[in-house]
């Protein structure tokens, strides 16, 4: 029997800045991803439980739900403004005394892919990211992981912190009637920041913001000579 249980995050693909009345968001696609590979790590009886997580407000319960109807067994809503950063997924995964952590690689609002590896140095734990490939063996993970040049492969020691890329899996459709059933079925709990000892001070303050310098009108050069005559004047050559 599977004794090792993972956290999986989700992240509602946000517009910040963006009226957004009326407008359902989703899960960010490579979220979806992570679902899946924790749900297909879960039916190979490879892993105890799979537990979503999201940061953020009241609508992210929306997106734990489609994750409970694609497989995961609860869900955790942490109550915050934003992810916070690795703290949130982070204290989470110590809290519960997970295994895995896997995320999406990035999320398709500001594509940062941070969020990951923010996670993986506020637990002390060994990365993978960007895997198209996850191997269990044992205590240890094989993680084949995209870089720039092909591919790497690496041996971790568990606990460890995965980010999904989008070779890994083709997640599967979950349907807005199995979404439903689920939710009435499995469980969300919905905690504070506070409960899980997370600090949400800003760490930044912004110093100025200050408009770029104002465009000079352009110069015609009718000929070469012309050109290297004014990039002289100018002190440019």
């Amino acid at each position: 029997m599977a004794e090792l249980r993972m956290l999986v995050a989700v992240k509602r693909a946000d517009r910040t800045g963006v009226a957004t009345n009326g407008v359902k968001q989703s899960m960010n696609p490579f979220c979806e991803i992570a679902v899946e590979e924790s749900v297909r790590l879960q039916e190979k009886q490879l892993l105890k439980e799979v537990i979503a997580v999201s940061c953020g407000p009241a609508q992210c319960q929306e997106t734990i739900h489609a994750a409970l109807a694609m497989g995961a067994d609860r869900g955790i809503h942490v109550e915050l403004g934003s992810l916070a950063g690795g703290s949130g997924p982070g204290q989470a995964g110590r809290e519960e005394k997970v295994d895995l952590v896997l995320l999406g690689k990035q999320v398709i609002d500001d594509d940062c892919h941070q969020t990951g590896q923010m996670t993986a140095g506020f637990l002390d734990w060994p990365q993978g990211t960007f895997a198209s490939q996850v191997t269990l063996e044992g205590d240890k993970l094989k993680v084949e992981r995209e870089i720039v040049r092909g591919l790497e492969t690496l041996l971790l020691k568990l606990p460890v912190m995965v980010t999904a890329d989008l070779r890994l899996n083709e997640p599967r459709y979950a349907t807005l009637p199995n979404i439903m059933k689920k939710a009435k079925k499995k469980k969300i709990e919905v905690i504070k920041p506070g409960d899980l000892g997370v600090d949400l001070t800003s760490k930044l303050s912004v110093i100025s913001v200050e408009d770029p310098p104002q465009r000079t009108t352009g110069v015609k050069a009718e000929t070469t000579e012309d050109l290297v005559a004014r990039l002289r004047e100018i002190g440019r050559i």
